[in-house]
């Protein structure tokens, strides 16, 4: 079968379910991975076919998109500020909003870190896309990641591997922990935000796929994470540290009044690309 011909039949069987534009762009990363074929290739060679095995693999995928596994777990990878990460169903799949922390505090201290041995803590660190992107682009820092989940941290280290980073990973409860034992010149966190209350907003790929011990907070202590993070940072962040944070979009007023009562200073909270309250710097106020 002409590879144009099938592209047609599978955007038309996902269309029910996801946005036909979605659909295309799974179909594009598809053909990527699988047959090393851009959009551009397709276009100028119409006469491109599948062979009866790849119609098999493709439709098998299919089947399994149509049951709405994420495509990122499918392909096994993903793409997170310009890097290829590893991911699975022990991680989240990495978000353009949290490529938009990345680049905050990328912007903060690029120049810093020229003449400064940054030492940044990413905690709750998932795939590992937040400490191996700051790694990356900050290539004098020292960075370290925490996260409760074994497996995620297998997966992270993988991911720094991948991208040719050091990040020292450890296993840790954060909730647990009295003291962070060094100091840092950056925290930052995504941890999990989502209430239960706030599960039918999610969509059901993400609900039924992705670890909810990184995803759902408890109603009633929806800042537990926040509250505690943000002490660790009153004893483990430098003179001029930043704290950084993805936050719960609902919750931005909350978050202000948790810092300011801790005694943090020059408090910001951002927008992310979607005009929702998403990001959050603050500094420890001595």
């Amino acid at each position: 079968m002409k590879i144009k011909e099938y592209r047609t039949q599978f955007i038309d069987a996902l269309t029910p379910i996801y946005d036909p534009g979605e659909a295309e762009s799974f179909f594009y990363l598809i053909l990527e991975e699988k047959k090393q074929l851009k959009r551009i290739d397709l276009a100028l060679h119409l006469d491109l076919v599948f062979s009866d095995e790849e119609i098999l693999i493709w439709n098998s995928i299919l089947e399994q998109l149509l049951k709405e596994i994420p495509v990122q777990y499918l392909l096994g990878k993903t793409s997170f500020y310009g890097l290829d990460f590893e991911v699975n169903e022990n991680v989240l799949i990495p978000r353009p909003e949290t490529e938009e922390l990345v680049e905050w505090v990328l912007s903060n201290n690029l120049i810093i870190q020229k003449s400064k041995n940054l030492k940044i803590l990413d905690i709750g660190t998932g795939s590992g896309c937040i400490a191996i992107s700051l790694a990356k682009n900050l290539q004098n820092a020292q960075v370290f990641a925490i996260d409760v989940s074994e497996k995620a941290l297998v997966t992270a280290q993988k991911n720094a591997k991948i991208n040719a980073v050091k990040v020292t990973f450890i296993n840790q409860n954060i909730l647990e922990t009295e003291d962070l034992r060094q100091q840092f010149d950056i925290i930052v966190s995504n941890p999990p935000y989502v209430r239960n209350l706030e599960k039918e907003e999610i969509k059901k790929n993400v609900l039924d796929n992705e670890p909810h011990m990184a995803l759902f907070v408890e109603d009633n202590d929806a800042l537990i994470f926040y509250k505690k993070i943000a002490e660790l940072a009153q004893k483990n962040l430098s003179e001029d540290g930043q704290l950084y944070f993805e936050i719960n979009q609902y919750l931005g007023k909350e978050m202000i009044d948790l810092l300011e009562k801790m005694n943090f200073k020059n408090i910001e909270l951002r927008k992310d690309i979607y005009g929702n309250d998403r990001m959050m710097k603050a500094d420890l106020s001595l």
